[in-house]
């Protein structure tokens, strides 16, 4: 019995092997450490950057945007209606500056009518002369009623070319690719409206002229007729009786 071993002995025993072989160990042999916080802070950084790059790339296509805006809005229009306009417009001041008679001219009219429609008669004057007269007044008016058929068959015509420019102007106004192109066709479209007032002016100016003659005419041929009456009835001091001869 004393020759068993004990189970002190026994650990003691093994505690002893074991430790030996513990200490001789090598350094080198250590766990890897896993930093969390530096990883998130790498995932992070790299995030930034990709956020940056995409916002530089998003800037780059908001210019070049911009610059193909730019070019469509400097893109001009490829019809104009100018050209038909001038063209109209020297038509409509042709007719206007044919008129017979007395012309549209200040200086003109004034010296004319003094002479053709003088305010007041002293004297009815030769047949021959108040023939005259009047026959020059007549002429006036309907050279001036002629006048007005003629400006008013000139803005007749010019509806045509004005309904076809304008479909196309509003078609390329519709088609516009930027800015520029709108406010030309717009621009455009107004200036047709001006030729229509200019030739409804015209129109308008050569109807007073016409009718202003006519009126001038009327006027004048009242006065001629009451000078013609009152040298008709300025008869003198009348009948004096004399002393007449019949026989030698």
């Amino acid at each position: 019995m004393k020759n068993m071993p004990t189970m002190k002995s026994v650990f003691v025993s093994g505690v002893a092997l074991v430790l030996p072989f513990a200490v001789s160990a090598p350094a080198h042999a250590q766990w890897a450490v896993y930093d969390g916080a530096n990883h998130v802070q790498g995932v992070l950084i790299a995030a930034r950057a990709l956020q940056q790059v995409n916002q530089q790339a998003q800037s780059l296509t908001n210019e070049a945007t911009m610059l193909e805006n730019q070019a469509r809005n400097l893109t001009s229009l490829p019809f104009s209606a100018l050209a038909p306009l001038e063209q109209s417009f020297a038509q409509t001041e042709a007719i206007v500056g044919q008129a017979q008679g007395l012309s549209y001219n200040l200086t003109g009219i004034d010296q004319a009518f003094s002479q053709t429609y003088p305010q007041a008669l002293a004297s009815p004057g030769s047949a021959a002369q108040m023939t005259g007269d009047a026959q020059t007044r007549w002429q006036n008016a309907r050279g001036a009623y002629q006048d007005d058929l003629r400006v008013q068959t000139g803005a007749v015509q010019n509806l045509d070319s004005t309904g076809s420019q304008i479909d196309d102007l509003v078609t390329s106004s519709q088609s516009a690719t930027g800015a520029l192109q709108a406010a030309q066709s717009g621009n455009q479209l107004m200036a047709l409206q001006t030729r229509q007032l200019a030739d409804l002016t015209a129109v308008t100016a050569a109807m007073g002229r016409a009718q202003a003659l006519e009126g001038a005419r009327q006027v004048e041929s009242e006065e001629q007729g009451r000078a013609q009456l009152a040298n008709f009835l300025n008869y003198g001091a009348g009948y004096t009786p004399g002393t007449a001869q019949m026989f030698h």
